[in-house]
């Protein structure tokens, strides 16, 4: 029997010439902050079509848990004086999505490079 899990899809639109530098941000400091406190990171990266618009995507077993997983991540300490004033600060606009989906369509979605 396949497992349905939940998916928050999160687009940002940056500030113009930002998107090298919020990637590297993203890479070194935001996404290994998030597997540390055991946020699943399926994908994340510069947008084909313009380096400044990014998406990441994260899993989670259940709604409950997407909210109280990303409660405890969004008040700690380590994201308030970690990475937190140097994404928001190239942070046009933002949108989020979330669905659930088969457990297999997370694995598809996850990418091999990060």
């Amino acid at each position: 029997m396949m497992k349905n899990k939940i998916i928050e899809i999160l687009q940002y639109t940056l500030k113009k010439g930002t998107g090298e530098e919020f990637h590297h941000i993203m890479k070194n400091i935001s996404v290994p902050l998030h597997v540390n406190n055991g946020i699943d990171v399926v994908s994340y990266g510069n947008s084909l079509h313009d380096s400044d618009c990014y998406y990441l995507i994260r899993s989670f077993e259940n709604e409950k848990k997407m909210y109280d997983d990303l409660e405890a991540f969004y008040s700690s300490e380590e994201w308030k004086n970690g990475p937190r004033e140097p994404i928001i600060n190239r942070i046009e606009n933002s949108m989020k999505s979330v669905m659930q989906v088969g457990e297999n369509v997370v694995e598809e979605l996850k990418r091999k490079d990060i």
